[in-house]
């Protein structure tokens, strides 16, 4: 462990290190890419596919070492025993920083399929990232813009059918898909500005998770409900374990079953539409009682205030 030299020192080993362990497979997989796009068989791309896999898997294993070797970190990981390598996932989380993929791929390579998101089409066509993200079947989605259906009201519904059949390979390749339903990271200005009702928590939108559950709901096997906490985190949470400053990181796995969504009630019906964002409010209620406890647990909140109080703890 390294935890013993100056937090600026720690920072550049970091830093260095994650850049080389990044370098490396994010390479290998743009590489397997450029072949993959040679390769004219789907048996032969699908076992190029699996190999993309592996190098993530080994990349997020690097990571996991670099954690180790900065800090004596202590891992407080609950439910994983639930999990299965060979299911299909829709992964919700809480979002902190930066450090949360790193974090949750590490956790989770060996108890489910690699982690996967649901990406814009428009960065396929970014040098390298849409090459390495298109080899390592991410899932591309299109949408329309508001602009565009109100010119061309026949668009409506083209962008689901269009990311639906890009979802058909999913059908019988085990695959997790995350979404960060607050759409950004936490940070108490983006809390303050939201007049968040959680304490440790954005307000969740829905429309990301109900788009995925439209266009891949029959294939998921269940719902990862993930709740995240660095107990000691002042600051970005990414800057501090760089720091060796993080001594702690705390994840619970809740395993759900999949909601079911209408997609035509959904994209059509406000009261449809409410009615699934009162469901994900809820949870996040949950999630935020959740994250008190934990932190009370870990010492990082001295008492049990009101949950009337609006201030995040973290």
């Amino acid at each position: 462990m390294l935890n013993f030299l100056p937090g600026s020192v720690l920072y550049f080993i970091s830093s260095l290190l994650l850049i080389i362990n990044t370098t490396i497979w994010a390479g290998l997989i743009s590489l397997g890419g450029i072949i993959k796009l040679l390769v004219p068989f789907t048996a032969g791309r699908d076992l190029l596919t699996k190999l993309m896999n592996r190098f993530m898997w080994a990349w997020a294993t690097g990571n996991g070492g670099i954690l180790h070797l900065l800090a004596d970190i202590e891992w407080d990981i609950e439910g994983l025993e639930n999990l299965d390598e060979n299911a299909w996932y829709l992964l919700i989380s809480n979002h902190l920083s930066g450090l949360d993929i790193a974090v949750q791929t590490y956790v989770l390579r060996n108890n489910i399929p690699m982690l996967k998101f649901f990406l814009k089409r428009e960065l396929m066509y970014i040098p390298f990232i849409g090459l390495g993200c298109w080899a390592l079947d991410m899932p591309f989605m299109s949408r329309t813009s508001p602009a565009k259906l109100k010119k061309n009201p026949k668009l409506k519904g083209k962008d689901l059918i269009s990311t639906k059949r890009a979802c058909e390979k999913f059908k019988t390749m085990p695959t997790s898909i995350i979404n960060y339903v607050e759409g950004s990271r936490f940070t108490k200005e983006k809390h303050r500005r939201q007049d968040s009702p959680y304490r440790y928590l954005l307000r969740p939108k829905a429309g990301g998770i109900a788009f995925t559950l439209s266009a891949m709901g029959e294939q998921f096997t269940n719902l990862l409900n993930i709740t995240l906490v660095y107990p000691e985190a002042k600051d970005d949470p990414l800057s501090e374990v760089m720091h060796g400053k993080i001594k702690k990181i705390v994840m619970r796995i809740e395993v759900l079953p999949v909601p079911e969504v209408d997609n035509l009630r959904y994209f059509s019906e406000p009261k449809y539409r409410v009615d699934f964002q009162r469901w994900l409010n809820q949870a996040w209620e949950e999630k935020d009682e959740q994250i008190h406890q934990l932190m009370i647990k870990h010492g990082a909140v001295k008492t049990d205030s009101s949950k009337g109080q609006n201030q995040p703890l973290i």
